[in-house]
């Protein structure tokens, strides 16, 4: 169903079963996926693609122009994945430093006047909290949870499994399978009960709590910690996904002192 009352451009290419209430905008250069719902008064701005089944709630702008003074006009894209659920007033900016532009992975909720940067990049499964603000090129894990009115700073990297706890301030990297808390960010121990409820094994876990014992609580490096990760943890995939985490941001994570031994 296509309201009368809604505006859609002639150039848009509309999915099979999409609902387009009164008064929304779809402007040009935009796909709306099979089944999507876009509800009334919520803009997709040129640029956007619309996954199937996603559903855009009132008062949202998805594919909002880049807010940054690098930005002069040139092609700029935002990605929504399948099955994602952005609700009211949400503003997710399009991207033009990365080819791919803005993307936000399938099954990602993102709650209340969130705000999402260019270039940013979730890659799915996770879950974004009322009044989450996040600056440009963010990468967000998947499965991570982003709570009430946290604030990500430019460049900051978020791995998969995380928690970040109401209003934290995340200005660099964390690690997967963590809880961040306060201000300045403090790690809060592991995220087992998530991890727990989602088929992780208590193996698994047990792994991950020895493996950030090295990292936040053993008073050592991180170039240490990782060596001792490697002799004491038996290879698994949650290992291997911290270890190759940290290696790949050069050793920088929040909440430990940067040292590059």
């Amino acid at each position: 169903m296509i309201s009368s009352s809604a505006h859609v451009d002639s150039t848009a290419r509309i999915g099979s079963n999409v609902t387009i209430h009164p008064f929304a905008f779809i402007d040009s250069d935009t796909e709306i996926g099979e089944g999507a719902v876009i509800m009334p008064y919520a803009s997709v701005m040129r640029g956007t693609r619309v996954g199937a089944r996603t559903i855009i709630y009132n008062g949202a702008i998805v594919g909002a122009d880049p807010q940054d003074f690098r930005w002069k006009g040139q092609d700029s894209y935002c990605v929504v994945g399948d099955d994602c659920v952005i609700r009211e007033n949400v503003i997710i900016n399009r991207g033009f430093a990365n080819p791919e532009g803005t993307r936000i992975g399938d099954g990602t909720f993102i709650m209340a006047t969130a705000h999402i940067g260019h270039d940013c990049h979730l890659q799915g499964k996770s879950v974004i909290g009322n009044g989450v603000t996040m600056a440009g090129n963010i990468e967000v894990g998947a499965c991570s949870i982003l709570s009430s009115n946290s604030v990500v700073h430019e460049g900051s990297k978020i791995g998969d499994w995380v928690l970040v706890k109401g209003g934290c301030r995340i200005s660099g990297n964390v690690p997967p399978y963590v809880i961040i808390a306060h201000n300045p960010a403090t790690y809060f121990g592991i995220n087992a009960h998530v991890m727990r409820k989602h088929g992780f094994s208590d193996e698994h876990i047990d792994d991950v709590a020895k493996a950030y014992r090295h990292v936040y609580q053993c008073g050592t490096s991180v170039f240490n910690a990782l060596q001792r990760i490697e002799a004491d943890i038996d290879d698994s995939p949650v290992r291997q996904n911290i270890i190759d985490f940290i290696r790949g941001n050069n050793l920088r994570i929040v909440a430990v002192p940067v040292d590059l031994e």
